[in-house]
């Protein structure tokens, strides 16, 4: 093995330090940001030709010229379906193509017609449609701006940043010389000619279209690392030279901005001015650094931003790498100083002002108009796709660590779970369980027969995950590398030849995910005469996919490697996202498209919520880092990845068990649930801390599970509409300023808000309960509060801090089992929370967990629950959907309820019974035992006919009140 490797491999598996920032790349080491930074707000050197302007029935065309390098440009705006604008900026004649991001957009997506408004030599004024939308395109200099009646909700360009560095011939080469001088010559030759033939009138017309003499294209000059440069002992060869784009955006009353994950920092961003860029670049981190632009492992070019009257998006459809630049003109302002301002008759509108700047690729930008949060939500997932529907057990508990040792050791993690009557789903192999690390075998000795070991699993109801990584061991006499090398699905080098770096395996080729041919290949392997070993319950993590190259630059892949036409530097970001697509469609061919893959990936980029599962890499056993998991997530729900989660307990470094404890009750309210540890770290199965520590774990897990049915309907929801599972609380109180900065507590779907334990030694609290005229009732206790106010609640070592809207009904299943398949049967509670109101509303989605079949034939059941006028009904959502259950209501809980005089079931055949119920008075909680009712089927719950006679409240009972009895009728007709 090769010293850098082993020197590699020494520091990863000693699971300590932290991050060396030498290895990554700043902005000033960044040759193409360093130069785009350079530049200065100001005016902008770019003009728009209005007599080239185009205006078609799909999209406006128009050429932008450079008044310094008069280099033109093409512009082409497009008003998009759901209140969006298109802007795409390329070059009009570059000297090659330049890369457009594919398959990223789910299709091309729809347009319609810009009008015409009003046109002079200052710039056009065109319609978006509804609501005295209208985009106005200033031509000196050029600049976009999108209004709404008076008030402007963005502007392009107002601060003159825009650049595009446009392809070009090095004046050094051979090619360039001779170009050089056959122009000169030619231009020599037309000036002769012209001047013997000069047309008077002719010339008079040509003169307005000639530049003067002082209006010649100024001479581009070299800078270093245009054109070739080096990063530690890492030479980019650089052969298309300079070919940056950047573009600025203003946001006119925005101070609060989020998204472009993944980066380790808080859910709101934070202005850059003195300091770094957040960066865009899917890198392998090593226990990365907390509140730091650096990037990570995944990159999402998508950002939100919000006030109390409107929410917008920006899409920057680019996959090189890209840092974006955030200024404010009320950062470091104290809420005393805005106070001040707002005394002093302060009129300064707050602005946010972002700029985006890519190394290559050309400028596509969807702008997201809202207005609200779930429109942004709808729009962007109309461009990308929705969160991928996870089989139900892709969201219940997942064990893992690097390494399970052997079939033995997972037999016997496997039992000590039903030892200690903990539920779990789904166990992990990493990459030891391989042979030599070739990916798609097993380790000959440690993992002799997989298949006994995965029929046990199935046996219990349970599975497995065993990792695929993208880097392929180079050995002649391994099956996938050769096939690869033989097909050539290699990334080439700069020279024509197979790429190769160190992973682990050692050396490594690199398959070409972003051809067709290799993704169906790939997609191939997992077919189970392929796959030796696998089975029907086996699944699949992709790790290591930025990718990660350990002797690369910044430890990753070489920016002039080859992907056919294309440099690696322009498709970087998408590398992880083939991966993925590519892994999720090989688990759906393998069962001849009927069963719903789970697929776990480390890099992502926009679209890859299509394909299944992320999470926030290679994190530390610390305080900080349980925190940061929370605003983390938020930022991927809030760019359409909501099956996000941490490794509970830290990858790196070993927790203590109140942060092993906590980590669980954090982890089991956040949407992927799975513990995970470094090879290097003790053993910490939930059994190993003492009995009191493992019962704290046991019933964090069974709140998960519990929880279920809400966590998939939840994400149901998510793949039909695009909205975010796990939210910040803005989202749902897009006007409650106090929520716009909040990432310690957040809500799952609109109904569950919590408030982890984050804080070592914490002995309380304090939650934000929003909602004026709302209340919100602890999910432990039953206990109402009122909503607008902070909350302190004192904790234990056993609190959760959770909270049911008032207005909700949530189902759960209480009869928690070994698996989330085991419970499929089981009856379900109803927890109806009442409003000030006295009204409630809620769902309950169920499927067969794990097949298609709900899309294609339509199996489901998808029921609306309803209390209202002293009802509580379920009615039919989707009457086309047809599916039988045996599932049934065993039990309803109202909180905030009176106490009726009794409780009476009504059956289809008109035989009426008595129902137990308890009816607590101290916390107004009314219990129904049994009921019976399938959940497939209509039915109510309602008050009695009137009465001629005023019913009174018995003296002897006076929490009585006698004008709440339910009576059922299993019919769904009231009696």
């Amino acid at each position: 093995m090769a010293p850098v490797l082993m020197l590699w491999l020494a520091l990863c598996l000693s699971g300590t330090g932290a991050v060396d920032r030498g290895n990554f790349k700043t902005c000033d080491q960044s040759a193409f940001c360093k130069r785009q930074r350079a530049l200065q707000p100001g005016q902008s050197p770019y003009r728009a030709l209005l007599e080239t302007m185009e205006l078609t029935h799909t999209k406006l065309t128009l050429q932008l010229i450079n008044d310094n390098n008069k280099v033109r440009l093409l512009l082409e705006l497009y008003r998009l379906q759901g209140n969006m604008t298109r802007v795409k900026i390329n070059e009009l004649k570059p000297l090659k193509p330049r890369y457009e991001v594919p398959d990223v957009l789910v299709h091309e997506p729809h347009s319609e017609p810009l009008s015409l408004l009003s046109q002079d030599e200052n710039g056009v004024v065109l319609s978006l449609g509804g609501e005295a939308q209208r985009v106005i395109v200033s031509a000196r200099p050029f600049r976009l701006d999108i209004m709404e009646g008076h008030e402007v909700l963005m502007s392009l360009n107002s601060r003159g940043l825009l650049a595009f560095e446009h392809l070009r011939m090095r004046k050094d080469t051979f090619s360039y010389k001779v170009t050089s001088t056959v122009a000169s010559v030619w231009d020599s030759v037309k000036w002769v000619f012209s001047s013997s033939q000069a047309d008077p009138e002719a010339e008079k017309q040509e003169g307005a279209e000639e530049p003067k003499a002082d209006d010649k294209a100024e001479e581009e000059k070299d800078e270093e690392g245009m054109w070739e440069e080096t990063f530690k002992s890492h030479t980019d060869s650089k052969p298309n030279g300079p070919s940056a784009v950047s573009l600025d955006f203003s946001l006119p009353g925005v101070e609060h901005v989020y998204g472009i994950p993944e980066h380790a920092e808080t859910l709101k961003l934070k202005t850059t001015d003195g300091g770094e860029p957040y960066r865009l670049y899917n890198l392998d981190v090593f226990q990365y650094e907390l509140f730091n632009p650096m990037a990570l492992y995944g990159a999402v070019p998508v950002m939100l931003a919000h006030n109390a009257q409107r929410t917008t998006g920006i899409f920057w459809l680019n996959a090189a790498e890209t840092w974006v630049d955030i200024s404010s003109n009320t950062a470091g302002k104290t809420v005393f100083g805005k106070m001040l301002d707002y005394v002093q008759g302060s009129n300064e509108t707050p602005q946010t002002d972002v700029r985006w700047i890519s190394e290559s690729g050309i400028i596509d930008v969807f702008i997201m108009l809202g207005p609200t949060p779930y429109d942004v939500f709808s729009q962007y997932a109309s461009l990308t796709g929705t969160q991928a529907f996870p089989p139900l057990a892709g969201l219940a508990y997942h064990q893992c660590r690097w390494n399970y040792n052997d079939q033995e050791d997972v037999q016997a993690v496997d039992a000590g779970f039903d030892q200690h009557d903990i539920p779990y789903d789904f166990i992990w192999l990493d990459i030891e369980h391989t042979d030599g690390k070739r990916y798609f075998t097993w380790d000959p000795h440690k993992f002799a027969t997989p298949k006994d070991m995965l029929q046990g699993l199935v046996e219990k109801k349970r599975k497995m995950v065993a990792i695929v990584d993208p880097h392929i061991k180079v050995d002649s006499d391994y099956k996938i590398h050769t096939e690869i090398r033989s097909q050539g699905f290699y990334i080439k080098n700069k020279d024509g030849g197979d790429y190769e770096g160190w992973c682990w395996p050692g050396n490594a080729g690199y398959p070409d995910f972003t051809k067709p041919e290799m993704r169906a290949w790939w997609a191939s392997m997992f077919a189970y005469d392929q796959y030796e070993g696998s089975m029907e319950n086996l699944y699949t993590w992709n790790d290591m996919n930025e990718p990660s190259v350990f002797n690369g630059p910044e430890v990753t892949m070489h920016k002039d490697a080859v992907h056919g036409s294309w440099e690696h530097r322009d498709v970087h970001n998408l590398y992880g996202f083939y991966v993925q697509m590519a892994t999720a469609e090989g688990l759906i061919q393998r069962s001849g498209g009927v069963e719903r893959p789970f697929v776990l990936t480390r890099a992502f980029f926009a679209g890859s919520q299509r394909y299944g599962a992320v999470w926030t890499g290679d994190n530390a056993a610390e305080w900080e880092h349980l925190k940061i998991s929370i605003p983390m997530c938020l930022s991927l729900s809030l760019v359409g990845i909501s099956l996000c989660g941490a490794d509970v307990g830290g990858f790196f470094k070993t927790p203590n068990s109140e942060l092993l404890v906590r980590w669980y009750q954090t982890g089991a309210y956040q949407p992927f649930f799975r513990a995970h540890a470094h090879l290097d770290t003790p053993r910490r199965e939930p059994w190993l801390f003492g009995p009191d520590n493992t019962a704290l774990i046991r019933e964090a897990v069974r709140q998960r599970y519990a929880l279920l049915p809400y966590w998939y309907q939840l994400f149901y929801h998510a793949h039909r509409t695009g909205h975010p599972v796990m939210r910040p609380l803005w989202v749902e109180y897009p006007k409650d300023a106090a929520t716009f900065a909040m990432d310690d507590q957040f809500l799952l779907g609109r109904d569950l808000l919590v408030h982890p334990v984050t804080e070592e030694g914490a002995r309380g609290v304090t939650a934000y309960l929003p909602g004026k005229g709302e209340v919100w009732f602890d999910v432990h206790t039953f206990q109402k509060h009122n909503g607008a106010q902070d909350l302190y609640i004192p904790v234990t070592m056993s609190s959760i801090p959770a909270f049911q809207r008032g207005g909700s009904i949530i189902p759960r299943k209480l009869r928690v089992r070994r698996s989330s398949t085991c419970m499929e049967h089981d009856p379900y509670t109803l927890y109806v929370a009442l409003s000030q109101q006295r009204k409630a509303v809620g769902e309950l989605y169920l499927d067969d967990g794990h097949t298609f079949n709900f899309d294609t034939k339509g199996e489901f059941v998808h029921r609306k629950l309803s209390f209202s006028n002293n009802v509580l009904s379920s009615s039919n959502f989707a009457p086309a959907a047809h599916m039988s259950t045996k599932s049934w209501i065993e039990r309803i809980l109202i909180l905030g309820a009176s106490k009726p005089s009794k409780v009476t079931l009504k059956t289809a055949g008109g035989q009426e019974s008595q129902l137990e119920f308890e009816f607590d008075a101290s916390m107004s909680v009314l219990t129904i035992r049994k009921p019976g009712m399938n959940v497939g089927e209509d039915w109510s719950l309602a008050p009695p006919a009137v009465r001629k006679a005023p019913l009174r409240p018995s003296r002897s009972n006076p929490g009585e009140d006698a004008s709440f009895q339910f009576d059922v009728n299993m019919e769904g007709r009231l009696v």
